[in-house]
C-alpha cells in the first residue's frame, strides 16, 4: 500500500492522500466565524480569534489539549475551557470537524469535502485518503437496499508500515 494503489478484484484506485492547508484563506473563517457569532449573539473575542488561527495553521487531526498548549504561547492567559468551548463553537459555525477515533480521544480537522480515514492501532497515525471506486460502490450498495445515506464514515484500523510486523 506504500505506492497509494489499492486493489479490488483485479480493478485498481488510486488512494489520495488529502492535505487542505491553506485551501482558504483565513479571512474568510474569520468572517464566517464573526457572522456566526452575530447571528447567535455571542461575543467575538481576541481569544477565540487566536484559537481560530492555531487550528487553521494545524496540520491533520488535532486535540483541544494541543490546540491549548499553542494558545497559551500567544495568549497565556487563555483558559482549557475556552479552548474547548471554542471548538464546540467552530463545529456549530461549520469551521471544524470533531472526530471521534478508537482511541476515545477527541480530535478536530478543518471541515472540508468528504474523506476517509486509515488509523494505526499502534502508533495513532492517521492518514486521510479519497477512493471513488469506494464512494461509488457505497452509492451502488445504498441503492440496491433502497437506503438514502445522509451521512458516513469510513474508517479502516490498522498497523501503518512502521508498525508492521510482517514487513
Amino acid at each position: 500500500m506504500a505506492s497509494g494503489w489499492a486493489s479490488d478484484d483485479g480493478r485498481f484506485a488510486r488512494l489520495t492522500p488529502l492535505d487542505y492547508r491553506g485551501s482558504m484563506s483565513h479571512e474568510v473563517e474569520h468572517r464566517t466565524l464573526a457572522l456566526f457569532l452575530e447571528e447567535h449573539s455571542l461575543k467575538h473575542t481576541k481569544q477565540r480569534d487566536a484559537i481560530l488561527d492555531v487550528f487553521l495553521d494545524a496540520t491533520g487531526h488535532v486535540t483541544s489539549e494541543e490546540i491549548y498548549q499553542q494558545v497559551r504561547d500567544v495568549h497565556p492567559s487563555v483558559g482549557y475551557t475556552t479552548v474547548y468551548r471554542t471548538m464546540k463553537l467552530l463545529c456549530d459555525a461549520g469551521l471544524a470537524n470533531e472526530r471521534h477515533f478508537e482511541d476515545g480521544i477527541t480530535r478536530y480537522e478543518i471541515e472540508h469535502k468528504h474523506h476517509d480515514h486509515l488509523v494505526c492501532t499502534k502508533c495513532g497515525k492517521i492518514v486521510e485518503f479519497e477512493c471513488a471506486m469506494i464512494e461509488t460502490t457505497q452509492d451502488e450498495i445504498a441503492e440496491r437496499y433502497g437506503f438514502r445515506v445522509l451521512r458516513h464514515r469510513h474508517e479502516l484500523y490498522g498497523h501503518c508500515e512502521a508498525c508492521r510486523d510482517d514487513r
